[in-house]
């Protein structure tokens, strides 16, 4: 009896492909080009080359371009330098409750509005600045850009972009086209940058949704790739880049403080959020890949793993939507100053309400006991 090594294991042709094909009848062949795994070795160098062209692009584009739209960071007030609370912020608590504010105001001889004050200044210095929010919006609306345009390039003159039966026409031998291939390993090389720089770029409320979002996207088009899925592939990247477009541009201008214009950009972006990932998503591109494959061939674990990962997207999408509706009403309303996913920077003095709210969580035990 033969044993199977586990890359055996994992190739085997029915977790990729239908009945009866397997991978032999995707070898290159007769002028075809198939799509293979060796292709995504591409992806790690190029993924580093646009970390480096990000670098340069913030440097001679988006910090001119800031100057030009009146970007500039606040004058904030560093903490002056105290060793107790230091330790305490690092490894403790950025945010102390009252218990541990009075017990280290018995150990420096403090009041508490001085505790209270060095925090928020302290917080406010880890917190990222404008100009560098303004920079990383700046490069994503570059590139959002330019795949949008890239994609539109790439599927107006295939049938499958206007008639979605057409994605499965000859599936899964399909030949991989040149245009498919760049958008493929540029879309997710931007995806693995973003990876790349997650811990320096600015972090937000849904850090970690982002963080699943990535990965869930990474995982999703290089199993597209492999099993040759890349006609939907396309379609769903491009359904996803053009909101985007909008809302980082909506956030450059928010950052340079042009409020109408902002404002004016975000309700589009809802719109074209609402449609693109709540209507054409689940309704077209799940409907395509859930049910029009089934007249073709028997469902595998490829077919449902595929659709799984298409759902986990769909759901962050609502989770994202519930953000933006938020926001909406707050606009409608004329709350709306900033985005609800945003860590904002807090005032200098505060208000008692402030305080009361921060800090009468619960009773600690790291300054009050000497830590």
């Amino acid at each position: 009896m033969t044993r199977t090594t586990p890359s055996e294991w994992f190739w085997w042709d029915r977790l990729w492909l239908p009945r009866p094909v397997t991978w032999a009848d995707l070898q290159d062949s007769e002028g075809r080009v198939y799509a293979c795994v060796s292709h995504l070795y591409i992806i790690l160098p190029v993924a580093v080359l646009l970390l480096g062209l990000r670098t340069f692009y913030e440097r001679l584009i988006a910090v001119p371009l800031a100057e030009a739209l009146g970007v500039k960071d606040k004058i904030r007030k560093r903490a002056s330098h105290n060793p107790i609370l230091e330790i305490y912020y690092n490894t403790h608590s950025k945010h102390p409750t009252q218990a541990d504010i009075k017990g280290v105001c018995k150990r420096l001889g403090w009041s508490e509005r001085q505790v209270e004050r060095w925090f928020r200044r302290r917080r406010n210095q880890d917190r990222p600045g404008l100009l560098k929010k303004f920079k990383e919006a700046s490069w994503r609306f570059a590139f959002y850009l330019c795949s949008s345009f890239g994609g539109v390039l790439a599927l107006h003159d295939k049938p499958w972009f206007y008639d979605l039966r057409e994605v499965w026409a000859g599936f899964p031998k399909q030949s991989l086209l040149d245009s498919q291939y760049w958008y493929y390993i540029i879309e997710m090389s931007f995806y693995g940058s973003l990876l790349f720089s997650v811990a320096a770029d600015v972090k937000r409320k849904d850090f970690k949704e982002q963080l699943v979002h990535h990965w869930a996207t990474l995982t999703l088009l290089s199993f597209s790739w492999c099993a040759n899925y890349i006609r939907i592939g396309t379609l769903v990247m491009l359904v996803h880049d053009t909101s985007d477009v909008l809302l980082e541009s909506a956030k450059m201008f928010n950052y340079a403080g042009w409020e109408t214009t902002c404002n004016s950009i975000f309700v589009v972006f809802a719109l074209v959020f609402m449609v693109t990932r709540l209507i054409i998503f689940p309704f077209w591109l799940i409907h395509c890949t859930w049910v029009y494959p089934l007249d073709q061939f028997e469902p595998f674990f490829g077919y449902y793993f595929f659709n799984v990962m298409l759902v986990v997207l769909l759901l962050l999408h609502v989770f994202w939507a519930s953000l933006i509706l938020r926001m909406v009403k707050k606009f409608i309303f004329g709350k709306l100053k900033c985005d609800e996913r945003s860590d904002e920077e807090e005032d200098e003095e505060g208000s008692e309400e402030d305080y009361t709210h921060t800090y009468s969580n619960g009773s600690g035990n790291g300054l009050s006991n000497g830590h």
